[in-house]
């Protein structure tokens, strides 16, 4: 599957083939590619927040490192 999808658009995917599933909209036959293309995009949106976790993470990482090597003003 690409993971070129935004984090937004891989979302707004999954919503909608939610809200299908919930108002019946869905025929069986679609239903098992419906579910596993659900899953796929479950698995971008993890993914875009576990590496957007890591990067707010090394930052705040950075900046207490700043902080320690700049003498406090008290």
């Amino acid at each position: 599957m690409e993971s070129n999808y935004t984090y937004k658009d891989a979302f707004s995917e999954l919503q909608q083939i939610v809200s299908e599933i919930e108002t019946g909209d869905v025929n069986v036959d679609e239903l098992a590619d419906k579910i596993k293309k659900a899953s796929q995009l479950i698995l971008i949106c993890k993914a875009k927040l576990t590496s957007s976790e890591e990067e707010v993470n090394a930052l705040l990482a950075k900046l207490q490192e700043t902080d320690q090597g700049t003498p406090d003003s008290d």
